[in-house]
């Protein structure tokens, strides 16, 4: 079965931006299925304009920022 975006309901969704870029920790549930974390990483370019890549490493102060968002974020998957 392909993946349907209308299926797709974001249940919680928060971001921690800076100059370089932003980290966005997001709770999905597909299909009314288990609700689900997503942590996605986005970094501006020359133009200052915003674009998606991969999460990989993640730096002290950036787990810092986050982890708030990740608690808080877990709340909405009871």
């Amino acid at each position: 079965m392909p993946y349907d975006s209308s299926l797709d309901e974001q249940v919680f969704s928060k971001a921690w931006e800076t100059d370089a870029g932003r980290l966005t920790v997001s709770v999905y549930s597909y299909n009314k299925g288990q609700k689900k974390l997503q942590i996605t990483r986005e970094n501006r370019n020359a133009e200052g304009t915003l674009r998606f890549t991969k999460l990989g490493r993640m730096e002290k102060e950036e787990i810092e920022a986050i982890l708030p968002l990740i608690q808080e974020a877990t709340g909405s998957m009871d």
